[in-house]
């Protein structure tokens, strides 16, 4: 089994110490909300762990209070709505300001990842 941080538990495979910074879940389901439109949490979760190859498994008991957190700080809405087996669900959408936010937070992480590029050897390119 994984190790879980912050509502996301990577591959058992990974370092003990592996870790995930605080806020990339939210970062994921903006970016997320903003590449595929109106989503469940469901579909939301799944999105994040197709994305990372099945690298990481998003734990629902720390999704569904972030939705919470990024609804009521206006950067996502829901609505009820039906899923595709005919359940009743919440669809969550980026707002206005939750693409602002997003690009905000793009920006931090590039930054971020271009400071600990310099710390870390390049990538070995296989032929």
């Amino acid at each position: 089994m994984g190790r879980h941080y912050y509502g996301i538990e990577i591959g058992s495979y990974m370092s003990e110490t592996a870790n995930v910074w605080q806020g990339t879940l939210a970062l994921m389901v903006l970016k997320t909300l903003e590449t595929l439109g109106s989503l469940h949490g469901y579909g939301i979760a799944r999105r994040i762990e197709q994305t990372s190859g099945e690298l990481l498994s998003v734990n629902y008991g720390t999704l569904y209070p972030a939705l919470l957190k990024l609804e009521q700080e206006g950067y996502i809405a829901a609505q009820w709505g039906l899923s595709e087996n005919n359940r009743k669900a919440r669809f969550y959408r980026l707002t206005r300001a939750g693409a602002k936010q997003l690009r905000k937070e793009e920006r931090g992480w590039e930054q971020a990842t271009a400071i600990m590029s310099r710390f870390l050897p390049a990538a070995k390119e296989t032929p």
